[in-house]
């Protein structure tokens, strides 16, 4: 059964804020020192936000605080033009402003750090925001209420565009022109009711215990893409993606377990950043769900919520929501652009990478599908946390077969395996991080697996027996993907040294290794029997088989990987009776 409903959002979402005491101009008052020896912000900080928000009164206590200098923009401005602010808008106007405004801006952040306080317009313009991104800046939005900046504006002379205009209506218009840019900043913070210094120190927290998003790029020839890193991106997706897509045009493709735990804060980050969520839709979780009657339901329901060639389908979700939102993606008014959020260890280190999409058939697993490439990835490390205990193991197995696949990772595994299992945030952090990494790589050298030998192919380590485990349980959820995979890493080890091409001590280290994490190492260990006769029939209709002989990925050692169709049947099934295949 499908959900579906069309969603309607209003493109400005202004956070409910409790005023902040008036910022006095001056010099700053004394602030407690900052901690000995605490490290400080190589990068320039860039105070953003609305024109009375407070941008210059906290950036000159917080510079105090870091030993940087201070610079405000429109002073720097003045001070270049010869004239005030008020008056280069009169005489030249506002387009003329706003280049010379970023041009100022783009050369500070160039320079050594600063903490520059910008004017309220200034990170309106997507030209100044991409040279900040481009400098390596962290950008900082300071968020007040109306009563606030009214109050704080309000007599002031110097600022043009609420002369002889009613200021609340002014900034009414403002806070909707101007708050799905400022979405785009790194940090975000409300200013409440305490005093310019306690904002300050909050602000000085916030930057030196924030750590910036790691961005893998996938740099294929078709268009390249970045793979976002980090913990707490759902939050800020509106501000993460508008840099890379069309329009502010998007729907939403989740299954019923992820929609309940992180469907209400994408929604508020998308809200945040003024996109138009045009549909939600939701199907079953599970393996089941990628079917192709469950594709045509999505698109009809895309297409019924208002979709068109510039909305962005969002996959929130794990590898089977990745899979079948990209297909619908692909195929739906012959291509949609695409983003991938997933939401699962798996999909995260695996699945949502590459462009891969598709769904099952009768005859096995990914048989229909397309590449499809996202236009980002946004791997949200906090949802890992919401996991349950088996589904965070079974993403372990395609973290251990990156593992095999690069070497030095696979070292890694063995030593932080258990405590990433265990939750240890930095541990799956590093797990995600990396396996992107090796994939990315992967990827970009051959992208629709087209390399005769090796290749993209090599990511398949595993799955030959995985694919034909999965199917003959007919995706029901008794067997998780990475689940079947853990078996097949031990499987594809184990026929590797049968064959005399890796050493006979691997399948007992790699079956080790899955054990300490809680998987299945043996297909002894999974909760019902196989007959060699149906698992052989299925590896021979596997997807990567040439002319009816199957192939495998086998491996010399860790980190040298390669593939061949020189594997003697009665080897293959000799070792399926030998692992306990009836």
């Amino acid at each position: 059964m499908l959900a579906s409903r069309a969603v309607s959002r209003n493109l400005v979402h202004p956070p409910s804020l409790t005023p902040l005491a008036d910022a006095a101009e001056g010099p700053p008052s004394p602030l407690p020192a900052p901690p000995p020896g605490e490290a400080r912000p190589s990068r320039s900080i860039v105070l953003v936000g609305m024109p009375g928000a407070g941008k210059s009164a906290i950036g000159k206590r917080l510079a105090a605080r870091l030993g940087l200098p201070f610079l405000d923009a429109d002073t720097e401005i003045e001070n270049a033009a010869g004239m005030t602010v008020a008056e280069i808008f009169a005489r030249y106007g506002e387009a003329h402003f706003r280049d010379g405004e970023r041009r100022v801006i783009s050369r500070i952040a160039a320079g050594p750090p600063v903490v520059l306080a910008t004017g309220g317009g200034a990170y309106a313009d997507a030209r100044t925001r991409r040279a900040l991104r481009e400098a390596g800046a962290v950008t900082l939005w300071l968020r007040a209420d109306i009563p606030v900046l009214k109050r704080r504006i309000v007599g002031r002379s110097n600022r043009p565009l609420f002369i002889g205009r009613d200021p609340e209506e002014v900034l009414r218009g403002l806070m909707a022109a101007r708050y799905p840019f400022y979405a785009e900043a790194d940090l975000a913070l409300d200013c409440g009711d305490d005093t310019p210094e306690t904002t300050t120190l909050r602000v000085e927290r916030a930057i030196l215990g924030w750590q910036r998003p790691a961005r893998l790029p996938v740099a294929l020839s078709t268009g390249a893409y970045e793979v976002v890193v980090g913990s707490g991106l759902l939050a800020r997706a509106g501000g993460l993606l508008a840099p890379h897509l069309p329009s502010r045009r998007v729907a939403v493709v989740s299954d019923a377990a992820v929609a309940a735990l992180h469907l209400p804060t994408l929604r508020d980050g998308l809200a945040e950043g003024g996109f138009d969520l045009r549909a939600e839709v939701l199907v079953p979780p599970g393996e089941g769900s990628k079917r192709m009657s469950m594709l045509e339901e999505v698109l009809e329901a895309l297409l019924a919520g208002g979709a068109d060639r510039g909305t962005t389908v969002i996959a929130l979700g794990g590898g089977v929501v990745g899979d079948l939102a990209g297909f619908a993606a692909a195929v739906a008014l012959r291509g949609l652009p695409f983003v991938q959020v997933p939401t699962t260890l798996l999909a995260q280190v695996d699945s949502s990478v590459g462009g891969k999409t598709g769904v099952n058939l009768r005859a096995g697993k990914n048989l229909a599908g397309a590449f499809h490439q996202p236009r980002i990835v946004l791997a949200d490390t906090d949802t890992l946390l919401t996991l349950p205990p088996r589904e965070l193991r079974a993403g372990w197995g395609e973290v251990a077969k990156h593992g095999l696949l690069q070497g030095p990772l696979w070292e890694w595994c063995e030593a932080r395996g258990p405590a990433a299992m265990a939750g240890d945030a930095e541990a799956l952090r590093h797990a995600v991080l990396e396996s992107c990494r090796l994939k990315a790589g992967v990827v970009v050298a051959d992208e629709r697996e087209e390399a005769p030998e090796g290749g993209r192919a090599l990511l398949n380590l595993g799955h030959t027996f995985a694919h034909a485990l999965e199917a003959e349980c007919g995706y029901d959820g008794t067997l998780l993907h990475g689940e079947a995979v853990a078996v097949g890493l031990g499987l594809a080890a184990s026929l590797s040294a049968r064959l005399g091409h890796l050493s006979q001590e691997w399948p007992g280290r790699v079956m080790e290794h899955l054990a300490s994490v809680g998987l299945p190492a043996r297909l002894r260990d999974l909760p019902r029997g196989f007959s060699t006769e149906a698992l052989m029939r299925r590896m021979r209709k596997d997807k990567k088989a040439r002319d009816g002989a199957m192939r495998f990925v086998l491996l010399r050692g860790a980190g040298a990987a390669f593939t061949t169709a020189e594997v003697p049947p009665a080897r293959v099934e000799a070792l399926l009776r030998d692992e306990g295949a009836a």
